[in-house]
């Protein structure tokens, strides 16, 4: 009975201590390095190589989030919202700016390293977030990146069959995809093209930007090519009415468009990169947003007034309109920008999934090879080959079209609580990086507050609840905010500052979660799921291996000086 008695005892103390490490690591957080911490990690040869200035930034945003949506998500959201959908893709574009200034001012908080919402989230909050928004990212951006190759395959396939050569002669199998039952699909030109933009990433940081600047450039020259051409056609009687199925249909198409925008964050990613990094990444970070928003919304006006909305195609609108005019020359160019456009979302989403993984592996959260920076090309070649060997994986054998309906979980994720970061940091500059738990606790539920009534608020859209019932969830999002405006002290941010802190920031939590609400069920079930599976991965390997507090991998915060 003793010896029963003392081994429930020893399991008992085990197990608590146990889950008593497991919590006091899950809630550690990375500490923010001095003056003398960043120039020492300037110095290491284990940075990357700073190569981008700010036209490069610039054109990497635009290639992250044009690509061949613009020739087709403008006509497809057009044929439900009419000639309105203009006023959805501004609504959207408010909505990505707002989100963007939050990006903006934690990119220009932390220049000097790799990590982007990871990063902050790490800073802010703790260690088990951080990982739970990377395993929520990552997953977006592997399953993203073989849907693109795959999509690119198939215009390559397209054009090739332009020409009668190769008109039917081309086996499925070779780029459209020849389906095994539901799940395997076989395509071999995904993957190749796949190993060439892996291969050029690999060459360096200043190798891929040059594809991206040149592909990027080529793609906006098209669209404006696109928009100048069709502006000619125009009729403007068939912008009335502007709005033929009222106010309802263009706010919803906002929150279809809202994804035609994703991209702008993949310049956060490349700040240990940049060249002048907290002067640049903001720049990079807006202007970029912003060329995206005038271009969509010059397409939208174009389209919406050549061809009567309720008769524009549903596969390639844009293509549709200028051959209804007699303009195939600009459906051919429409077709080489689809390329051009795909390619460079590919490339950018390529490059910033290894960038997450570099930190990461910095930070011990995962195996040391994905640390690891080539000594000569200063680009991390492992992190790179592994997330082009998982997209070749996907694109050439499963069918990840299918898989869409569960994408942008990560985005919108990493966006609210990118958001939540801006406010959380003001808090702990005023006070000196710490902040007395009551108050710092009140400070989080409020936020988490207002990302429920954005959710419930998104859910009682969705199915056309009672307005009553979604007026009180904004007024109780409302009251969250208020709290946080008039019980917390803010602090004025190094570098750039995002305006209206907290208030700002609270938008974008709540819309961001409005949108959450809006996807398919199934995207709800694999947050879940996965964010589970993420905290078994943290108990099993990154709660042993993560070090926040290793010398050489400290997030630098840029100083106020040299922000002024």
């Amino acid at each position: 009975m003793r010896i029963a008695s003392r081994f429930s005892s020893s399991s008992s103390s085990s197990s608590s201590s146990s889950w008593s490490r497991f919590w006091s690591s899950a809630l550690r957080s990375k500490r923010l390095a001095t003056a003398a911490e960043k120039a020492s990690r300037d110095s290491s040869e284990l940075g990357l190589s700073r190569r981008l200035g700010v036209i490069d930034l610039v054109l990497l945003g635009i290639g992250a989030s044009i690509g061949a949506g613009i020739f087709v998500v403008t006509g497809t959201v057009a044929r439900d919202a009419g000639p309105g959908v203009t006023i959805s893709f501004m609504l959207a574009g408010a909505s990505c700016v707002i989100n963007a200034l939050c990006y903006a001012e934690l990119a220009s908080r932390f220049p000097a390293v790799v990590g982007g919402a990871y990063l902050y989230t790490y800073t802010a909050f703790n260690e088990l977030t951080a990982f739970l928004v990377f395993g929520q990212l990552m997953l977006d951006y592997h399953i993203g990146a073989a849907s693109i190759a795959r999509s690119l395959a198939n215009y390559l396939i397209n054009i090739l069959e332009l020409f009668p050569v190769f008109k039917d002669n081309i086996p499925n199998w070779i780029g459209h995809g020849e389906n095994i039952g539901d799940v395997l699909s076989i395509n071999i030109l995904a993957p190749i093209l796949l190993m060439l933009l892996t291969l050029i990433l690999c060459q360096g940081v200043h190798e891929s930007s040059v594809v991206n600047c040149i592909m990027t450039v080529t793609k906006v020259i098209i669209v404006i090519i696109v928009i100048f051409a069709g502006a000619f056609e125009v009729d403007v009687s068939n912008w009335s009415p502007f709005a033929p199925n009222g106010l309802k249909a263009i706010f919803t198409g906002a929150t279809v468009v809202f994804f035609a925008y994703v991209g702008f964050d993949a310049v956060a990613n490349s700040a240990e990169e940049s060249k002048r990094p907290q002067r640049d990444l903001p720049i990079g970070i807006i202007g970029s947003l912003l060329v995206c928003v005038v271009l969509y919304i010059g397409v939208c006006l174009v389209i919406t007034g050549m061809v009567p909305y309720n008769l524009l195609g549903e596969d390639a609108p844009l293509a549709e309109a200028f051959t209804s005019k007699g303009l195939k020359f600009v459906s051919v160019l429409i077709s080489i920008g689809a390329v051009a456009g795909l390619t460079t979302t590919l490339l950018v989403g390529l490059y910033v999934q290894s960038r997450l993984y570099l930190g990461l592996g910095r930070d011990g959260m995962l195996p040391s090879i994905f640390a690891r920076v080539h000594s000569k090309r200063h680009t991390p070649i492992h992190s790179q080959v592994w997330v082009g060997f998982v997209a070749i994986v996907l694109s050439g054998l499963l069918n990840v079209h299918v898989l869409s309906h569960i994408l942008s979980v990560g985005t919108l994720t990493g966006y609210s609580v990118v958001s939540a970061c801006v406010v959380v940091l003001r808090w702990k500059d005023k006070t000196g990086t710490q902040v007395s738990s009551s108050a710092e606790r009140e400070g989080v539920i409020c936020l988490i507050a207002v990302a429920l009534c954005g959710f419930a608020t998104g859910l009682l859209y969705r199915y056309d609840a009672s307005f009553i019932f979604m007026i009180l969830t904004i007024v109780i999002a409302s009251g969250a905010s208020a709290a946080l405006v008039f019980r917390q002290v803010y602090a004025d941010a190094p570098g750039f500052s995002c305006p209206g802190v907290p208030l700002l920031p609270n938008i974008c939590i709540f819309f961001n979660m409005f949108l959450f609400a809006q996807l398919h069920q199934e995207a709800w079930v694999r947050f879940v799921i996965l964010s589970i599976i993420m905290v078994g991965v943290y108990a099993i390997y990154g709660q042993y291996h993560a070090n926040p507090s290793a010398e050489d991998h400290i997030y630098i915060e840029a100083p106020l000086e040299e922000a002024r």
